[in-house]
């Protein structure tokens, strides 16, 4: 078999594992950072969350019909190679995406990558952090109240480790409008457009000072009465300012979102066409378990790189784009990675002949979802824990950046917790024996609520890392299980389009809403509320989970090996031939059936 070329399994394995690995450094060097990102732009919480929701919401439903269309026509190379060289230029369309603070990018580079001053007009200097507050000195010409002159001792050096607290807004004050300062609407707008920087962080330094500003109405130098023709011309050249700022915003919203979108359109199918292709590759050998042990080189490529990435983003981050917002390098790297993809997926194993296969696959696993109480609470799980799972995607990074982290910090965050989910992969089997599929989901919900509410509580810049080692619960524990469960209770047939449909349409999904959702509650709230509703809710469903799936039917598994050696007349009293079996070896290593 090996000596047809379309079935040399080693060869395609090789490629297979590379193509893994390269993917899984394409992703890590871009995705984890994107809303941080987007933050450096200047878009509030609520923008961002309406980004990303679209984003994944592309991922849910256009990747899988982009599959079947390429699988239809047979066209999957040339899908997978055009999505690879269509997302190297899409991607750097980010790039040119302008901030609302035009200066940005020249302030964040002098003097290495630390905190510098902003440099306002006179009539309103404000400084990047604030140690405490004064009341307004009565010899002050235009009646504005006095702020500190005292800056934090945080900084951040070139390294991306914190030094202290409030390292990461040096920005904070840099989005004001040049020409409304000294208005008695330039104090109101100050904290209008200052809110995509804050994000409303309760308690921060910075908010309080602009709440005293905005709250202060001043007067001009000769006492002139508030409703004088010359605070009129003043306030209508802050309604001017104000109108500028916002057609800035809308401008830099409507760009990244179509930005996002063609992107997403022309990557999403990647994962899904290259995953389709390979098992049908393998299913032809019946090689199949051969393909489930390439995960971990996705993994790999991931913890390497969201490290590496960094890295270079920390050195090379000024010289690649002065002039802009920190973070475009990401959208480099992922380009030359993205490049490198393409020309693996040269050399990928894509099926030239198409086997015989039962049609309506997907319907079919439809109308088994909706007929199966136990899918049903699955489905409803697996949508929620996307749900929750997109806050700490969308906005641990702005939490952490509150707390004075770099992206080091941030990218060894998540090395962590991969790395966990690849050790623990080695104890899969006794932990699905020990607790059951459902003790496991459990776990995994009750590992993710407890870091939920350990986020809404963190205090420095490392304190987030304790947190990332139930992530190998919380994700791959709790997916694990999943997926075991989805497969019992398949039926012949439906497993990958039932199981698809969990990590694709449902995940995603929820994620989708997840995010459109907790923009808002960041705005409205902060960013440790939102952790802590997600924590509440996650407990509230796994209460219901394990009280409802209690009370639901139970099956049996049947033991195919016995009943085809019993209908051939082929028994053995032999121990030893028993063990032979592969498959009664494979049944006794599954997990316990599904029971509470």
């Amino acid at each position: 078999m090996s000596a047809n070329p379309q079935w040399d399994i080693s060869r395609a394995l090789r490629v297979a594992r590379l193509f893994h690995l390269v993917c899984g450094l394409r992703d890590a060097s871009v995705t984890p950072f994107l809303t941080l990102y987007l933050r450096q732009l200047g878009l509030a919480a609520p923008w961002v969350g309406i980004l990303m929701g679209t984003k994944h919401l592309i991922t849910a439903f256009w990747a899988p019909f982009c599959a079947f269309l390429a699988k239809s026509y047979q066209k999957r190379r040339v899908l997978l190679m055009g999505s690879l060289l269509g997302s190297v230029g899409a991607s750097l369309l980010m790039v040119l995406v302008p901030p609302l603070d035009k200066d940005l990018g020249h302030r964040s580079c002098v003097g290495s990558h630390s905190v510098t001053p902003t440099v306002l007009p006179p009539e309103l200097a404000l400084t990047g952090n604030f140690t405490s507050a004064q009341l307004p000195a009565s010899n002050d010409p235009v009646g504005m109240p006095n702020l500190p002159d005292k800056r934090s001792t945080g900084t951040r050096d070139a390294s991306g480790f914190g030094k202290g607290p409030g390292a990461s807004v040096q920005e904070a004050f840099s989005f004001l409008p040049r020409n409304s300062v000294g208005s008695v609407e330039g104090a109101r707008i100050a904290s209008e457009v200052l809110q995509p920087v804050t994000s409303r962080v309760r308690g921060t330094p910075w908010e309080s000072a602009l709440r005293r500003v905005s709250h202060a109405l001043p007067l001009p130098a000769g006492g002139t009465a508030l409703g004088s023709p010359a605070n009129l011309s003043a306030a209508q050249g802050g309604s001017g300012a104000r109108d500028l700022s916002l057609e800035d915003l809308r401008w830099t919203f409507l760009l990244s979102l179509g930005s996002m979108v063609f992107w997403e359109l022309l990557a999403a199918p990647v994962e899904k066409v290259a995953d389709d292709s390979l098992f049908e590759y393998l299913d032809f050998v019946d090689a199949t378990d051969r393909y489930r042990k390439l995960w971990v080189w996705k993994l790999l490529g991931m913890s390497a790189g969201v490290c590496g990435m960094a890295a270079v983003v920390v050195q090379l981050d000024c010289f690649l784009m002065p002039s802009g917002p920190r973070g475009a390098a990401h959208f480099y790297g992922y380009s030359l990675v993205s490049t490198l993809a393409l020309l693996v997926s040269i050399f990928f194993p894509i099926p030239t002949c198409r086997r015989q296969e039962h049609s309506h696959k997907n319907v079919r696993a439809l109308s088994l979802l909706e007929g199966d109480p136990r899918l049903i609470l699955l489905a409803l799980t697996v949508f929620l824990t996307g749900a929750a799972s997109s806050t700490v995607q969308n906005f641990l990074f702005w939490h952490m950046e509150d707390h004075g982290s770099g992206e080091l910090v941030m990218g060894f965050s998540v090395a962590l917790g991969l790395l966990g989910e690849i050790l623990l992969r080695a104890f899969k089997t006794t932990l699905l024996r020990k607790l059951s599929r459902a003790g496991t989901i459990g776990l995994g919900l009750g590992c993710l609520s407890g870091q939920m509410l350990y986020y809404s509580f963190l205090w420095s810049w490392w304190s987030v890392l304790p947190a990332q080692i139930l992530s190998a619960f919380s994700n791959g524990a709790l997916w694990w299980a999943v997926e075991a469960s989805v497969e019992g209770l398949a039926t012949r047939g439906t497993e990958r389009p039932l199981s698809a449909m969990f990590r694709g349409h449902l995940y995603w999904g929820g994620t989708s809403l997840g995010s459109f959702v907790g923009g808002f509650v960041v705005k409205r709230f902060s960013l440790a509320v939102l952790y802590q509703a997600s924590c509440v809710a996650l407990l509230l469903w796994l209460a219901l989970f394990l009280s409802v799936q209690t009370r639901l039917p139970q099956e049996r598994k049947i033991n195919y090996s016995k009943l085809l050696a019993a209908e051939a007349g082929d028994t053995s009293d032999s121990e030893q031939e028993m063990e032979r079996d592969w498959l009664v070896k494979a049944m006794r290593e599954e997990p316990s059936d599904w029971k509470g």
